[in-house]
């Protein structure tokens, strides 16, 4: 059986108001990113736009198309959307996606849940299921979507997307896409903060999903992995990291306490620029952190 590689990151989603596809659009233009048109999913409930790196990862802008008031209370529609992976969060840096292998044999799912049978880090991937979305061209994408059990996981341990048709369809390949005003080349970091209580829970959990990838560093409050992209190999000049780390600001505290509940999540994503410029090294999506980082 071929290896299957479980530790590339393929996209970061950041979520916004209901209908703000457009209006957070413009506001990471101002931020200095290229923003390209996205689509609706196949579900009809989600909208997105795209933030395309030049090492072939990429932000997704989403949003839901309605609010739950939208849906009639008992309409198979209202049950939909209560029901999906994103409803119950709140608006900034809510999720990460690792690239999957779009089919089902060998499956994602069962290669981690097979690693975590051994290792008992408790993690357990359900079984792939199929997603899509229309471009606005009408050119229909297919994926695989492979994620954890249970709501606690999401935007602490990654789900999978792996394309049925090509990336290429999904993430275009023009290279004027990924060249932005911010000078912004690649992905740097996603960094989450978790709690004292679940700290080595969660590094346990991602040591599963990342085998073969050991952390950079890790000791009893931080621990850093070195993550792959779907890039050329060679393109960047430094690959990206995943940091997991016990909060050590206020603002970070503060962070964790307005997860309603999540004991951990995304806090915030960095990237390789070229030069900052006149911009700040650090700034506000305004929902999530994001800081820039000179190469």
């Amino acid at each position: 059986m071929p290896t299957v590689n479980t530790r590339t990151i393929d996209h970061i989603v950041h979520l916004t108001p209901p209908g703000s596809v457009e209006e957070v659009s413009r506001q990471f233009n101002e931020l200095g990113f290229v923003v390209l048109k996205g689509g609706t999913h196949a579900d009809g409930l989600t909208g997105n736009a795209l933030v395309l790196l030049g090492d072939g990862t990429y932000l997704e802008l989403i949003s839901f198309t309605h609010p739950p008031s939208h849906y009639p209370g008992n309409s198979p529609e209202r049950s939909k959307r209560d029901q999906h992976r994103w409803s119950r969060k709140s608006p900034g840096w809510i999720d990460y996606a690792f690239l999957g292998n779009g089919v089902r044999d060998p499956s994602i799912s069962e290669t981690i849940n097979k690693r975590a049978e051994q290792d008992g880090s408790g993690i357990k991937y359900l079984p792939e299921v199929d997603g899509g979305r229309v471009r606005p061209d009408g050119k229909v994408l297919k994926w695989l979507i492979s994620a954890a059990e249970g709501e606690d996981h999401i935007g602490v341990v990654p789900f999978f997307c792996g394309d049925v048709t090509p990336r290429e369809l999904r993430v275009p390949s023009d290279s004027s896409n990924t060249r932005h005003p911010s000078t912004v080349t690649g992905l740097a970091f996603i960094r989450l903060v978790a709690s004292k209580e679940s700290f080595t829970d969660v590094v346990k959990q991602l040591t599963t999903v990342l085998v073969g990838n050991p952390p950079l560093s890790t000791n009893d409050t931080q621990s850093i992995w070195e993550l792959d992209t779907p890039g050329k190999p060679g393109f960047a000049p430094k690959r990206p990291s995943l940091i997991v780390e016990v909060p050590t600001t206020e603002k970070e505290g503060s962070f964790l306490a307005s997860l309603e509940g999540d004991k951990q999540g995304i806090y915030e994503v960095g990237f390789y620029v070229q030069a900052l410029g006149d911009r700040p090294a650090e700034t506000q999506t305004p929902y999530g952190k994001i800081k820039f980082i000179p190469l």
